[in-house]
């Protein structure tokens, strides 16, 4: 594990991210162009990121566990299409898995074949063993971070992101760039390219972002961390994930 927060190793990975890439949260970018989307899981995170990638003119495609048919009224609302979880990454750049912890497993086999070359994963769980997940020894005993785990469980790298987020805000807190209140979000990743596309596409949601280093180290955006639900700025986002422990708090452990 990471040292904690105040030795040198907590003050060499502030460095490492204060001094990487853009200061102003925001990577490099072209104007993008419509893409393919598939999202597994609409719940609150889940049907909002429908709602505004539709908005945005992207192509979305989106799964839940009861069937395309009860997605009537989102469909009716957004112009996505309704499948099953089977379908929704067929083609896709991007495809979000946000559905419980518990439930990563029951994914059908196979559901990311047929997504598009060097598509990416962005993950958005969290474990929440005492409220709905259980314990799952491979991170509470093996010391794997949820989303490592999550990775391993569906077979593929994942970029952790909007696990913190509040849904609602997704709706009523974009911001153009450079405007002051516009909220930064973490985002972590081992694969370079898929962190920069899932980066650009938060960018294009109207938020900053920032590179929170690999997923060993997204234990520093888990829940009750300090970054966790922040809503603020680069600089906040930056300054919380340092403090983070790596010590799982007690309220989240089976």
């Amino acid at each position: 594990m990471p040292a904690p927060p105040g030795t040198d190793a907590g003050s060499r990975w502030l460095h490492q991210r204060t001094g990487a890439g853009s200061r102003d949260g925001r990577p490099e970018r072209t104007e993008g162009s419509t893409m393919k989307i598939g999202i597994i899981g609409a719940g609150n995170i889940g049907g909002n990121l429908t709602r505004r990638l539709t908005t945005l003119g992207h192509d979305v495609s989106v799964a839940n566990s009861r069937g395309p048919e009860t997605l009537a009224a989102l469909v009716e609302e957004t112009g996505a299409r309704a499948v099953t979880a089977s379908e929704a990454a067929r083609g896709a750049e991007i495809v979000v898995v946000t559905v419980p912890l518990k439930n990563v497993p029951d994914l059908p086999e196979g559901f990311l074949d047929g997504a598009a070359e060097g598509f990416a994963v962005i993950d958005t769980g969290n474990y929440y063993p005492r409220e709905r997940d259980g314990r799952i020894a491979a991170i509470e005993d093996e010391g794997l971070t949820e989303s490592r785990w999550t990775e391993q469980r569906i077979g593929h790298p994942v970029v952790k992101a909007f696990n913190g987020t509040y849904a609602q805000d997704i709706l009523d807190r974009p911001r153009p760039a450079g405007d002051a209140e516009r909220l930064a979000l973490p985002v972590a990743g081992d694969d370079a390219a898929a962190k920069e596309k899932v980066r650009l596409l938060l960018d294009e949601l109207g938020f900053d972002s920032v590179d929170a280093g690999g997923i060993d180290d997204s234990w520093r955006q888990q829940p009750d961390t300090p970054v966790y639900g922040l809503r603020e700025g680069v600089d906040g986002v930056v300054k919380a994930l340092a403090e983070a422990s790596p010590e799982r708090p007690e309220g989240f452990r089976g």
